[in-house]
């Protein structure tokens, strides 16, 4: 995380041009002077912090491989340790004034600056590599125990006996209780809890395609319209899966599992909230209105009728559902899909298997009950974990070239890195720990990740 904060903050540094403002080695003016400004201080404490960083690392490097580790542990931490110099020169080389072109590659022009980055990711992706493969050789079970992965999911189990819930009133027995049953089960078909996250990164989205001049009511439509875009999405997943949920430990209460609305009325309603939608993403522009129902579509039935059921990739291939509300919100403001959009979508598509596998750790059995072939089910929790952790790091990498393509401020990086942290303490101590509880501490801790990421860039957005 050391490493990652030299990253961002580096980043961070360029695009705000602090660096100008110290340019010389180490120090300021003729290379010994303090600083003079507040931008002098930032440059110069970077440079602080990468010495202090640069230290930890060698000191990683040499008491790992003193431990004697695998193969591949050991030439990651030594990527590491021998890109740091390189580093380091290429800092140095940027504050003395050398930051232009060092060649092409594939037809796009790399700078100095643009190496410097490269190289930086480099160097966290070994450390990130070494430690998602020792975590797995001190953590991982071994053969013959339950965490065997298994040729598939399981048969489908029988539908749950009980689970201590009252069957629902008819109208006539209490028409106040039902009717208040009935409203409450409709507001569960849209699946709210999903609704604050995908609308931020919608939010995230407009306030990086239109800054401070965003207009107030494209905001509240666009926000609305992918707001009752979920509830269909969320109403038509109910329809589609309402024989699984009944099979299911942690669904089996859902409306439509116990018969409190209809499938009939379900479907109309999921109609209902899809044309509406549609209607008002329309009335911003066609694209967006293109974008939203395909976002339903996509949720409704590629991923609740193709891939959940059918492969134990679903998790991530699902995960472009999540990420369609950034090109929604990009579009929505521009009229297309630019490419801070898309690496906003990038973002959340890969932040969605990091998030999700912890939830599909500590719902394994009830996942294999309904017959779904999650990680877990069909690679074991071992392989789960790991994916966590990689996923994390991809997470963690596109976080920070969102630096450069939007031209992001103090806050979304420093907030960043200081939750990306939190997020990276509950995976390890998922691997070591193994259990529910682990499992949902690292859940949490990605939705505190994503939504305070978010929120910073609206606010870092807007403040431009």
């Amino acid at each position: 995380m050391g490493v990652y904060l030299l990253l961002v903050v580096g980043a961070t540094t360029a695009v705000t041009d602090a660096a100008a403002a110290c340019s010389a080695w180490p120090a300021c003016g003729d290379g010994l002077a303090a600083p003079t400004s507040l931008a002098g201080w930032v440059a110069l404490g970077h440079r602080a912090v990468a010495l202090a960083v640069g230290v930890l690392v060698l000191a990683t490097g040499v008491l790992a491989l003193r431990e004697r580790p695998s193969g591949r542990v050991a030439v990651s931490l030594l990527v590491a340790v021998l890109l740091y110099p390189l580093q380091s020169t290429l800092g140095a080389s940027i504050a003395l004034g050398g930051g232009g072109t060092v060649g092409t590659l594939a037809g796009v022009t790399l700078s100095t600056s643009g190496l410097h980055l490269v190289v930086g990711l480099f160097i966290f992706g070994g450390l990130l590599a070494a430690l998602a493969w020792q975590l797995e050789a001190e953590t991982g079970e071994p053969d013959g125990v339950a965490d065997t992965p298994s040729d598939g999911p399981k048969p489908a189990a029988e539908p749950i006996a009980s689970t201590g819930r009252p069957t629902p009133p008819t109208w006539r027995e209490a028409p106040v209780r039902r009717a208040r049953l009935t409203v409450g089960a409709y507001f569960r078909l849209m699946k709210p809890r999903l609704m604050w996250l995908l609308c931020l990164v919608a939010s995230a989205a407009m306030a990086l395609a239109g800054g401070a001049d965003l207009s107030p009511a494209v905001v509240v439509t666009t926000l609305t319209a992918g707001a009752l875009s979920i509830g269909a999405s969320g109403t038509f997943n109910h329809v589609l899966e309402r024989d699984v949920d009944r099979k299911m430990q942690r669904t089996s209460d859902r409306p439509l599992a116990v018969d409190l609305v209809s499938v009939r009325n379900a479907t109309a309603f999921g109609l209902l909230l899809t044309v509406v939608s549609v209607g008002l993403f329309a009335s911003v522009n066609l694209l967006a209105a293109a974008l939203g129902l395909t976002a339903i579509l996509f949720y409704s039935v590629v991923y609740t009728l193709v891939l959940k059921p059918n492969t134990v990739q679903n998790t991530v291939l699902g995960g472009a559902a999540g990420a369609l509300p950034a090109l929604i919100g990009w579009a929505a403001v521009t009229g297309t899909v630019g490419l801070g959009g898309v690496a906003l979508a990038t973002f959340i598509f890969l932040w969605t298997p990091a998030h999700f596998y912890n939830l599909a750790l500590a719902y394994r059995d009830d996942y294999e009950r309904g017959g779904f072939p999650m990680m877990p089910v069909v690679r074991g929790e071992t392989a789960t974990r790991r994916h966590i952790l990689w996923y994390f790091a991809g997470t963690l990498a596109v976080g920070a070239a969102l630096v450069g393509f939007a031209s992001l401020d103090w806050l979304y990086a420093l907030s960043g890195v200081a939750v990306g942290a939190v997020f990276l303490w509950t995976i390890v101590r998922l691997h070591y720990e193994r259990d529910e509880s682990a499992a949902f501490r690292a859940f949490h801790a990605s939705n505190l990740y994503l939504g305070t990421a978010l929120l910073a860039i609206v606010v870092d957005a807007l403040a431009v």
